[in-house]
């Protein structure tokens, strides 16, 4: 039985895990969660869970649990930079991180995979287009895979005239079209910067060059992403848009498990698939985050510092959706960047971010 630790238990993520960990309790135990405000939502975890032994959701017990409690696999599913440390931590202990927290890769990658090298850890994506790409390579010699491409819904505003975006209300851009998250990252998917962010993960996770990830806008989601192989042929994972089959597949990796009660791809019933080149003119932010993971250092985590001062200030009304992009191009453009070196170092690079952010008036 692996024993789970899940960060972020009361989110969708969460939500999915805990139905994955019911799906099959005589493999699974559930150990841990922490939470950040939905104690409702924690108690009922509580109560669905007996075996849970550990419950936090302040950063010191989080930590604190990460590295001294009993678990087989951490399910890191915390938003934003709060959860890079988590992943840090558990991969000193040598343990399997089932990594929904997209974050860590973006802000510390290098310094992460040093970390799997050293400590003998392991990453498992949870994010859909890094599990596709994950089913696709299977079985495949890493040597022969040309690229990959990740695949994007385009977000409620892929066809919404630009001049328009700063009449983008919260309620609009939480509207997303295909699937139902949490308000940080579905405000990413409508700027396309959670997809610049994938693009750096995967470059992380895979270890290929930038220029051999692309990005294709695909409103139906159902290619989650697919792989060019050295002789030509493409290998695409489908499903339908459920988090719960990437979840699943990483805490049972590298095994498949019996999902009885999930509905099956019909491609008759779809009909029709449609495919489009990003616009990166319309959407600043993938082209910022494109440009950060390039540069490399420490470029990335002033962008996401960035990037979360920005959204927050959005969701609380106080600035229009496209003075996001403006805020992360501000803070690039300032930022001097540095190899990266240490946990502490990108810490410091994200407390100084923000700070710096407060004295300006957007």
């Amino acid at each position: 039985m692996k024993k789970i630790l899940l960060l972020g238990a009361t989110g969708s993520i969460g939500r999915s895990t805990r139905n994955c960990i019911k799906r099959y309790g005589n493999d699974f135990s559930l150990i841990g969660i922490s939470y950040h405000k939905n104690k409702e939502e924690a108690d009922k975890c509580l109560n669905d869970f007996k075996s849970i032994k550990h419950v936090c959701n302040s950063k010191k017990e989080i930590i604190k649990t990460v590295k001294e409690s009993d678990y087989d696999i951490l399910v890191n599913a915390i938003v934003g930079f709060a959860g890079f440390i988590p992943t840090v931590e558990a991969l000193k202990r040598g343990k399997t991180v089932a990594l929904a927290n997209k974050e860590s890769l973006v802000v510390g990658g290098d310094l992460i995979n040093t970390l799997i090298r050293g400590f003998k850890g392991d990453i498992v994506p949870i994010d859909s287009e890094h599990s596709a790409i994950l089913q696709c390579i299977q079985g495949e010699a890493l040597n022969s895979v040309e690229s990959v491409t990740i695949t994007a819904s385009g977000g409620p505003f892929r066809e919404r005239d630009v001049d328009s975006f700063d009449e983008i209300t919260v309620e609009d851009a939480l509207r997303h079209p295909t699937w139902e998250m949490g308000s940080k990252i579905t405000i990413d998917s409508a700027t396309l910067m959670n997809k610049g962010f994938e693009v750096i993960e995967a470059h992380h996770l895979y270890g290929l060059p930038y220029g051999r990830i692309g990005i294709v806008v695909h409103p139906q989601s159902i290619i989650h992403s697919y792989v060019t192989f050295s002789d030509g042929s493409v290998k695409a994972q489908m499903g339908l848009p459920d988090m719960e089959l990437p979840i699943q597949y990483a805490l049972t990796y590298p095994e498949r498990k019996f999902m009885g009660a999930t509905p099956r791809l019909d491609l008759a019933g779809i009909g029709a698939m449609t495919f489009y080149k990003p616009d990166l003119a319309k959407f600043p932010c993938l082209r910022l985050a494109l440009e950060a993971g390039i540069a490399g250092g420490t470029y990335p985590a002033a962008l996401n510092a960035a990037n979360e001062f920005a959204v927050e200030k959005f969701l609380r009304g106080e600035v229009k959706f496209n003075k996001i992009a403006e805020i992360v191009e501000y803070m690039i453009d300032r930022h001097k960047a540095e190899k990266i070196e240490s946990v502490e170092q990108i810490c410091e690079v994200d407390k100084e971010t923000r700070l710096f952010l407060q004295t300006i008036k957007f």
